[in-house]
């Protein structure tokens, strides 16, 4: 018990030593930080980070709400069609094998970046929209898996007497079905929002035009992408502390995922262990 416990602890520290010291140079000032180092201690406090940020918090919170846009909407769009898909395939009906061989296929082997690309972009036309970042995003065949895998071990007597009672199969689904598989809803739930919220793919590929609909990940992406010749030129005092700007824009980008996960925390301690017994 004891190594379990002194591994577990050394795991642990693997994982927040890192956002610690993140957090301790974006506060420490860039003379100190070039003269000393970063440590997990500022040896001298400084501000001017996110003062820059409160400065341009304008364009900050545009990046916000467009990721918070696509995340809710994508989010909502993707957990019900994957939830609906995974009841189908839980269910004895005609072709189910096959239905599920090419469903799982394309987790598996997909059309490539190429074709993928020319289709959003050249077929749909969805590049430089707001669409291009929620919908090659949406589905997703590892949590429909998940999802059927818990609406399989529910007792398909349950089923059976709401059908006797006159219950049509959306009213089984929406008041018998649903209200068991809370923990693995809330689960994928969670994935999903964390794909969206750290969605930067998409931005770069589908977006290359409309620059002001990029999300806070792209955003931050590209300003941290600036030529230092160009900010000398245009906004010389960045030069102080440019490294001090970095950090602290990669902790705006990860604290809203991190004050997130205590919330989701009790779902996701049995989502994933009731999702995959079966499936």
């Amino acid at each position: 018990a004891r190594r379990a416990h002194v591994v577990l602890i050394v795991f642990s520290l693997m994982a927040v030593l890192p956002f610690i010291l993140l957090i301790s140079a974006s506060l420490t000032e860039e003379n100190a930080a070039l003269k000393y180092g970063f440590g997990f201690i500022p040896k001298v406090f400084s501000l001017a980070a996110y003062k820059y940020i409160s400065y341009q918090s304008k364009m900050i919170i545009r990046a916000y709400g467009i990721t918070i846009f696509t995340t809710v909407i994508g989010t909502s769009v993707g957990l019900t069609m994957t939830s609906m898909l995974g009841y189908g395939l839980s269910k004895d009906i005609p072709g189910r094998r096959i239905l599920n061989f090419f469903v799982v296929f394309t987790m598996l082997f997909n059309g490539g970046l190429v074709p993928t690309y020319l289709v959003y972009t050249k077929y749909l036309h969805l590049g430089n929209t707001i669409w291009a970042l929620i919908l090659p995003g949406t589905i997703s065949v590892y949590n429909m898996l998940l999802i059927k895998g818990t609406y399989e071990g529910i007792p398909i007597e349950l089923n059976e007497v709401a059908r006797i009672d006159g219950a049509s199969e959306m009213c089984i689904y929406f008041k018998i079905i649903l209200p068991l598989s809370k923990a693995i809803i809330a689960t994928t739930a969670f994935m999903q929002i964390v794909n969206f919220g750290n969605n930067y793919t998409s931005s770069i590929l589908y977006v290359t035009t409309n620059t002001g609909i990029y999300p806070v990940q792209a955003y931050i992406q590209n300003f941290m992408n600036r030529n230092p010749m160009e900010i000398a030129a245009y906004t010389p005092e960045l030069l102080d502390y440019w490294n001090n700007l970095k950090t602290a824009y990669l902790l705006v980008a990860i604290v809203p995922v991190i004050c997130a996960y205590p919330f989701m925390y009790r779902f996701l301690q049995n989502g994933l262990t009731v999702g995959a017994v079966k499936g």
